[in-house]
């Protein structure tokens, strides 16, 4: 795949994304073989899966591990390696094996990814993959999540976001003008990119007042990268399985996974670049595309030896910053968590209510994490901890109290997915229209 995004030969060629810190945040990652331990770390693990002992950082629906493959993987049985191989990956775990998550857990990963970016100064984290999209399309200049994107790309950090898969309007956060929103692109298998189009179910424009538009595509139909036996998608789609290790995949998510790898490689090759210059040099220095349902619209495809060569653009971006004090229950529009037949919903986390002119200013100046708890709820534990299959691990501990409505408390034993409902990862994006047999059967990518 690195000669669909220009990184096969030329200056891009040695680059493996060495010293380069990428935040996965998603649905966990599986210890299967294709992913090198020394190349993964679990940060907290922030999904309703983290307490059970037996599911805690692990992917049991099947996504974070394909992203991760796309980006770091290295199977060894059929020779297949990620773009950025040499990157050091973070896993912080938000999603459960129906995909079930709430924009309150995504904000908080976010603020941890912010807060500790820097525990690995040789591996500083310099870019986060969103292979997600909220359920609603709050205003830009109040919405808590694009604001929370927002003080990641004042840290220095790289928000590449998923546009979604529904055809139609670009996803929060993706609409964010301080992100790099990627759509999807469709290489007809081919190395050219003379003949490359817009997937078909990308979402291009916002439908917002800013008139926003997705910056760049990525090679995102058929990709093949790790499979994860036994997760949701391994046995939904048992066509999409290629061997004992591979499975592929179609969708802005995957291209999102192959932005943030070649993001990783630009920032390998020049280390002090800001996140307005990186948009800045992969937006306007990839290959232009010029086919069917791409024509004429200007969206360039990822080209990394492109963006290598290219001069550092001194100009920064100057919209205007979120202030992040918008309802989180307008981020969540469509997509809402249940348990015990209670819906998750109006000015509250997964863990309790939340204020957000009280959590916005706390964001920003990195104090809404103490330790393992934000913004008053323990969370996680204090620290990292021993090595897991991974090469290290964030510490966990058991939630307190009870779930929203007065459910039974968060230690019950019957907490895991009888009580949960919906696909609400991604809405679009993992919804089951997308993850259907017609995008992941072999039949169509033969």
């Amino acid at each position: 795949m690195r000669g669909a995004i220009g990184a096969s030969t030329g200056a891009a060629a040695s680059l493996t994304g060495a010293g380069v810190g990428v935040a996965l945040i998603d649905t966990g990652v599986a210890p299967v073989a294709g992913l090198p331990a020394a190349q993964v770390v679990n940060g907290p693990d922030l999904s309703f899966e983290s307490q059970s002992a037996d599911l805690r950082y692990l992917d049991t629906y099947g996504h974070g591990t394909h992203m991760a493959g796309i980006i770091v993987g290295n199977d060894t049985a059929t020779g297949t390696v990620g773009l950025a191989p040499k990157a050091k990956l973070t896993s912080i775990k938000v999603g459960t094996s129906n995909g079930a998550v709430d924009v309150s857990q995504m904000i908080a990963a976010i603020d941890w990814v912010v807060e500790h970016r820097n525990d690995d100064p040789a591996n500083p984290i310099r870019v986060v993959n969103l292979s997600y999209g909220t359920g609603g399309t709050p205003n830009y200049w109040t919405d808590p999540v694009q604001f929370a994107a927002e003080q990641a790309w004042r840290a220095g950090i790289v928000v590449v976001a998923a546009t979604g898969n529904s055809g139609g309007q670009m996803t929060d956060p993706a609409t964010d003008q301080f992100v790099l929103s990627v759509g999807s692109s469709d290489t007809k298998g081919t190395a050219t990119t003379a003949d490359d189009t817009i997937s078909t179910f990308t979402n291009q424009y916002s439908g917002l007042a800013s008139n926003r538009r997705m910056d760049v595509v990525a090679p995102g139909q058929s990709i093949m990268s790790l499979r994860d036996p036994g997760s949701n998608i391994d046995t939904s789609y048992p066509s999409a399985q290629v061997g004992a290790t591979l499975f592929r995949g179609s969708g802005t998510s995957q291209a999102t996974a192959v932005t943030s790898a070649a993001v990783a490689l630009l920032l390998q090759a020049r280390p002090k670049l800001t996140p307005d210059q990186v948009k800045n040099l992969v937006m306007y220095n990839g290959s232009v595309l010029t086919s069917g349902n791409a024509a004429g619209l200007g969206y360039r495809e990822v080209n990394v030896n492109t963006a290598l060569a290219a001069t550092t653009p001194a100009s920064t971006q100057n919209y205007a910053w979120s202030s992040g004090t918008g309802s989180i229950e307008d981020a969540r529009g469509d997509s809402h968590v249940v348990r015990d037949n209670v819906t998750l919903s109006g000015e509250a986390t997964v863990w309790g209510p939340l204020t957000t002119t009280v959590w916005a200013p706390k964001s920003a100046s990195r104090d809404a994490w103490t330790g393992g708890t934000w913004m008053g709820y323990r969370l996680t534990g204090d620290g990292w901890t021993g090595k897991s299959w991974a090469s290290k691990t964030w510490a966990a501990v058991s939630w307190t109290g009870s779930p929203w409505g007065g459910a039974s408390s968060w230690s019950d034993p019957d907490w895991s997915g009888h009580y949960w409902s919906g696909h609400y990862w991604s809405n679009g994006t993992w919804s089951g229209h997308y993850w259907s047999s017609d995008d992941w059967s072999t039949a169509t990518w033969g």
